[in-house]
């Protein structure tokens, strides 16, 4: 059943890059199957769709450069100058290892958590600059970041291309200064209150994944 899927993926990666068709069968990525599958510039993301958004492969002992979109085939969407992913590309994916129901030895627990499952800058470093082609990113990449749309600390995926893109600097950023976005604190306030008990674990990461802009505002939170 395993190599079924897998030939099954090759065929729809085959398929949406090469000849720009858009099918929508059980192992494409974006019918929300478990696991990493090819990179395609398929429908709107899961979470964005009402779908279930992907599960993950969750962390591993040792990472491997994940394949990312084809070059060209993503599309930044900016709202109010922000950068937004495109839902094509990165519709989000979350850690299998995070559930509701064991916040508090995961993401709620008092350090250790990110640190101990990142990607190491080997691995990061080398996708990083592939999707900056699949986006067409041609600024600094110093300050870019390789983001996590639903984050570390909100139970997103560790290294699935899902769940990674190369956000761009906010409008206004003076160039070579380093990364510097307003979505990382969104990210702090929705694991807040998550790990307090005002938000469900599955609410944030939808909201997240759907537009990092206004989840916060999605969810009562400010």
């Amino acid at each position: 059943m395993r190599s079924i899927h897998r030939a099954a993926s090759s065929v729809l990666f085959t398929c949406l890059v090469l000849a720009g068709c858009s099918p929508t069968s059980p192992g494409s990525p974006n019918a929300g199957t478990s696991g990493s599958g090819s990179p395609s510039a398929g429908p709107s993301g899961a979470a964005g769709a009402g779908r279930p958004i992907a599960v993950g492969a969750g962390p591993q002992r040792t990472y491997t450069v994940e394949k990312q979109p084809a070059a060209g085939s993503c599309h930044y969407r900016y709202l109010k100058g922000e950068p937004l992913e495109d839902p094509a590309c990165t519709p989000g994916a979350v850690s299998p290892a995070v559930t509701q129901a064991n916040l508090k030895s995961t993401i709620c627990r008092k350090g250790g958590y990110t640190s101990g499952i990142r990607p190491s800058t080997s691995v990061t470093g080398r996708e990083k600059r592939l999707n900056a082609a699949s986006y067409g990113f041609t600024g600094s990449m110093r300050d870019a970041e390789y983001d996590h749309l639903i984050s570390l600390q909100l139970g997103g995926d560790p290294n699935d291309y899902r769940n990674l893109w190369v956000e761009p600097a906010d409008p206004g950023h003076k160039k070579g200064s380093g990364v510097n976005n307003a979505k990382d604190p969104v990210e702090t306030k929705l694991h807040t209150a998550v790990c307090k008990g005002t938000v469900t674990l599955a609410a944030a990461q939808k909201a997240i994944a759907a537009d990092w802009t206004t989840a916060l505002s999605r969810l009562g939170l400010g």
